[in-house]
Parts: C-alpha cells; sequence; structure tokens
C-alpha cells in the first residue's frame, strides 16, 4: 500500500509545472481504480487554514471503507460554520494561485538578503529555506530568538540520528508564511545576526 500526505500538493512556485500526484501516476500506469494507494491533501497549506482541521482521503475505495467505518466512530464531526467555510474553500481556485505568488514574491525578497550571509538551495515546491547554520543549529536558534526576536527551528529536531549523523543538522527551517513585510524584516534580522556574530561562536 502507498498512502501519500499530499497536503503541500498545491504550494509550487512554477505556475506551468505542477507536481504530479499519487492518483495521477497511477491512473497513467492503467490503474484507474488507484488499487492499493491513498492520498491525504488538507485546505491547511493551499488555503492557509491550519487552524479549520479540513481535509480529505482519496483512493482505493477497499482501503477507504474501513478507514471510513473507523473515522465514523473515532472521530467527530465537523460544526457547520467549519464545513461551510471548507466547501468555500475547496470549490475556489484564485485564492491559490494567488498564495503561490505570494509565496514567489516572498522566497525572491528573502533570498535576496539572506544570499550574501547564508547558504541554501531555494526549493522548486513549498514555503520553507533550509539554510545551514554558521553554528550549530539548536544554539543558532536559541541566540537568534534572544538576540534579533526570530524564531527559526532547528533542523535536527525535524530528524533523527543515523549511523552517519542527524541529516538536519547544522540547518534551520525558516517557514515563509508571514505576511511579506514580516519575512523581509525577519531576513534582514536573521543577516543582522550571522554578520556579527564570529564563526562558531
Amino acid at each position: 500500500m502507498i498512502v501519500a500526505d499530499e497536503c503541500y500538493a498545491e504550494i509550487y512556485l512554477d505556475e506551468t509545472a505542477p507536481p504530479p500526484g499519487l492518483l495521477q501516476a497511477a491512473a497513467a500506469m492503467g490503474n484507474d481504480q488507484f488499487k492499493r494507494c491513498l492520498v491525504f491533501h488538507s485546505l491547511s497549506k493551499r488555503s492557509n487554514v491550519p487552524g479549520l482541521r479540513s481535509g480529505f482521503v482519496a483512493g482505493d475505495a477497499e482501503l477507504i471503507a474501513p478507514f471510513f467505518r473507523y473515522r465514523t466512530y473515532h472521530g467527530c464531526a465537523m460544526p457547520p460554520a467549519t464545513q461551510d467555510a471548507s466547501r468555500c474553500a475547496w470549490g475556489e481556485e484564485r485564492h491559490v494561485v494567488e498564495n503561490r505568488r505570494l509565496y514567489r514574491e516572498k522566497f525572491a525578497a528573502v533570498t535576496d538578503i539572506l544570499a550574501p550571509a547564508l547558504t541554501f538551495e531555494t526549493p522548486p515546491a513549498g514555503f520553507y529555506l533550509w539554510p545551514q547554520t554558521p553554528l550549530d543549529d539548536e544554539r543558532f536558534s536559541l541566540r537568534l530568538l534572544e538576540e534579533q526576536n526570530v524564531i527559526v527551528l532547528p533542523g535536527k529536531y525535524l530528524s533523527r540520528d543515523t549511523s552517519a549523523g542527524n541529516p538536519g543538522s547544522g540547518h534551520v527551517r525558516l517557514a515563509l508564511v508571514a505576511p511579506l513585510d514580516e519575512c523581509i524584516e525577519a531576513a534582514r534580522r536573521i543577516r543582522a545576526f550571522v554578520e556579527n556574530s564570529e564563526p562558531g561562536e
């Protein structure tokens, strides 16, 4: 069974190249019943409403049937107002296109500010930057909060130790979800912090 979390599927930078999804790939291979495939979607990312807790599962009907039974007895129904808001959000695409435009704008502004101070790649999708840190990522995050009042997440918190080390170590996650002016201000503070810190300090 393949279960894909596709909650970020509609957050990508190139409007001409949306990423393919699992069900699209299955259908292209002739699996038009989506056997052994499930995808999960949410309004959280596409519509910027993480607190609404509204989403859906799609795919193999034989797998959805027991999931539906489980959800019936172990979940709760959404309030009518949440259902109404969800119906409006799922049924309208202009705000999703506008969200992607805003993320492109934020990426462009923030990367211009941070590029002279930190090393990172601009991803083709999502709304995170993962710059390398000049000191331990946990120490970097703590000092950045103390000295510049900017919150980032240490990369090591999002991965686990392996025999080759922790792949998140030495990076922080920057979420570009705040309004453009706040993202720009945060980027300026991060750059100032890096430029005024001694390497390894």
